[in-house]
């Protein structure tokens, strides 16, 4: 085996290292080929996707707090572009992947970042002359790191104006907790929502590797630090762990809609789901709607009513 990057290859193996198994995975996805010869099958933990300045950006604008964002548009002399907008009323489209971080506004590659719908909700809320929103929601969901903070903001904004999600035509999981936020949930026919859950997934690659005569040896510190790994089954204990503390978010998720829903769609009943998602006419009847309409109709009557 030849290395290639010497430099490198010394900081990656046989040297102990303060990160995420799946960190770990994705460095060794993108270098592996450049640091040693022939390249490096990983068959560890699925690789994690988490560049904290992706694309060049640099940190003053990718971190969510303070609203760096907005205040970049801002002090550009862009904050008209912030949100899209007719006459009084804000169109804010919550659409594709959602994830945490991403310092854009709207969608890029198919993904939309909490952190680009937090500036709009913020640059929203100090506008006066915005007297209405509606959202446009058209998503299967996405990170829970993230979400229910812009939730939160979401729901505020209702506080303070008038606001509606229109699904067109999706608002599973994630994107059901946002939608959930606004006064009032329009949802088409042969629309669906709900997903009221979290999920995880393990590889076990114990089979594979051991057809490929390769045995792989953790050695770490710490009882707990190699938990969840993807070179054997996972053990009792972890796979407990694993599900309380997805029960856990399930249960912050069902507590938010019945927050925001009250009647409609309370803690127990948003629970009693079980995580399914539900079309049209049924959304509405267990809550998870107000109201079956064709989105494009729906908004028309918004505006006008706004106005």
């Amino acid at each position: 085996m030849t290395m290639l990057m010497p430099h490198i290859a010394s900081r990656m193996f046989n040297t102990p290292l303060l990160i995420d198994a799946g960190k770990a995975a994705a460095i060794l996805t993108g270098l592996g080929g450049r640091v040693v010869d022939g390249g490096v099958e990983f068959t560890g933990a699925v690789p994690l996707n988490h560049i904290a300045f992706e694309g060049g950006r640099v940190s003053d604008s990718l971190g969510t707090l303070g609203d760096r964002l907005g205040r970049a548009y801002e002090k550009a002399g862009e904050g008209g572009r912030i949100f899209d907008r007719i006459g009084p009323v804000a169109l804010v489209p919550i659409e594709g992947t959602l994830i945490h971080k991403g310092a854009f506004l709207g969608q890029s590659s198919g993904e939309m970042s909490y952190q680009g719908l937090q500036t709009k909700v913020q640059a929203i809320r100090r506008d006066p002359s915005v007297r209405g929103v509606a959202y446009e929601v058209d998503s299967f969901g996405g990170e829970g790191a993230g979400v229910f903070d812009t939730a939160d903001m979401m729901a505020q904004l209702s506080r303070e104006k008038p606001t509606i999600a229109i699904l067109n035509d999706f608002a599973f999981s994630a994107a059901y907790l946002l939608a959930s936020t606004a006064r009032q949930i329009i949802i088409p026919a042969m629309g669906a929502a709900g997903s009221i859950g979290a999920i995880t997934m393990h590889l076990d690659h114990s089979a594979r590797l051991e057809k490929a005569g390769t045995k792989v040896t953790i050695v770490a510190s710490g009882k707990h630090k190699g938990d969840g790994h993807s070179f054997g089954p996972l053990s009792e204990d972890v796979l407990a762990k694993m599900q309380a503390r997805l029960d856990r978010m399930r249960d912050q998720f069902a507590a938010a809609v019945g927050g925001y829903r009250g009647s409609r769609m309370t803690k127990a009943a948003a629970l009693a789901t079980e995580a399914d998602a539900f079309t049209g006419d049924e959304a509405v009847r267990i809550g998870l709607a107000d109201e079956v309409a064709r989105p494009s109709e729906a908004f028309e009557q918004f505006v006008s009513l706004i106005r």
